[in-house]
């Protein structure tokens, strides 16, 4: 994991020219400020479901934004992700910014060549080798609620370089505690190349997750070259107890560079700045293990979505 701890904060509005603007002032920061040309950058959004709703997605205004900005760098713009319905493809469509990302010449990837790794732990696990060929990844989350990992934010987003049925598989197999399935995503972040994250928390989705919640104006924007710094960072301008995330237990535990507040740096706003907002986030966790009638129900969903698209 990368060891700066500068998170940067700042409000925005989905429109272009905003993003772009903010981009070039957060872009020194992140280490990507002048020409791009010639370097291949993934963008890896938060792209859940072709047929969820889309405000449980990365918003496509912000990815669009982003992408254009990329772009207009001389970067060679991909972008992909392993949703849990649906491929990266159809949920662009479904967003209806497909077309414009093919217009600025963004190619889409499916995430779907394994490449496989031992974790610390001994557990082997194969990961997108989409997401890991790339000069830069860009980790373009949205900032919600989740019903089983309490939030959705920058590390937890990195679980989708997994393929969709492994995840499941995943779930079934090492879901029998919140914290050990959170060590298997933490563990993930040590496998990128080099990635910053900017977060998308214009519009947040709180109360429910990571489908189904309720829209909250937060008008926030967080990026860093550390994704735990900007969870570390968000539970804190949230006002949410960093204890009830079990990856921000893991990660401290890990003793993990970004997983304290003291240590991070706020070059522009601060988490204070935030505070206010009324986010919700679940009051109780649900088990993180599929019980087997949805794991086969959500398996037999795959496959009759694979067919259509």
């Amino acid at each position: 994991m990368n060891g700066a701890l500068n998170v940067l904060l700042e409000r925005c509005v989905y429109t272009r020219p905003a993003l772009s603007a903010l981009l070039e002032r957060l872009s020194p920061f992140l280490g990507i400020a002048g020409n791009l040309r010639g370097k291949k950058v993934l963008l890896k959004p938060n792209l859940i479901s072709a047929y969820g709703p889309a405000l449980a997605c990365t918003d496509p205004r912000f990815i669009a934004a982003v992408a254009g900005w990329f772009v207009d760098r001389g970067a060679d713009v991909c972008i992909g992700d392993s949703p849990a319905f649906g491929s990266a493809a159809a949920v662009l469509k479904r967003l209806g910014v497909h077309s414009d990302l093919m217009q600025l010449g963004v190619r889409v990837v499916e995430f779907a060549t394994s490449r496989e790794f031992i974790l610390a732990n001994g557990l082997r696990i194969g990961v997108a080798a989409q997401a890991l060929d790339c000069d830069l990844l860009v980790n373009l989350p949205k900032i919600k609620a989740h019903n089983q990992m309490y939030m959705t934010i920058a590390v937890k987003n990195i679980f989708g370089i997994v393929k969709g049925l492994q995840k499941s598989l995943l779930h079934m197999r090492y879901g029998d505690t919140h914290h050990r399935f959170a060590e298997i995503i933490l563990a993930l972040v040590d496998l990128l190349p080099e990635n910053i994250t900017i977060a998308d928390g214009i519009t947040a989705m709180h109360v429910s997750g990571p489908l189904h919640g309720r829209p909250l104006a937060l008008q926030c924007v967080a990026g860093s070259v550390n994704p735990l710094a900007v969870d570390t960072a968000l539970l804190a301008a949230l006002e949410l107890a960093p204890d009830r995330s079990p990856l921000w237990l893991a990660a401290g535990r890990r003793k993990c560079p970004g997983a304290q507040l003291a240590e991070i740096e706020f070059p522009f706003l601060h988490p204070l700045d935030f505070h206010g907002s009324g986010f919700v986030a679940p009051e109780w966790l649900a088990p993180v293990r599929f019980n087997p009638i949805r794991f086969l129900r959500g398996t037999m969903k795959r496959m009759i979505l694979a067919l259509r698209l």
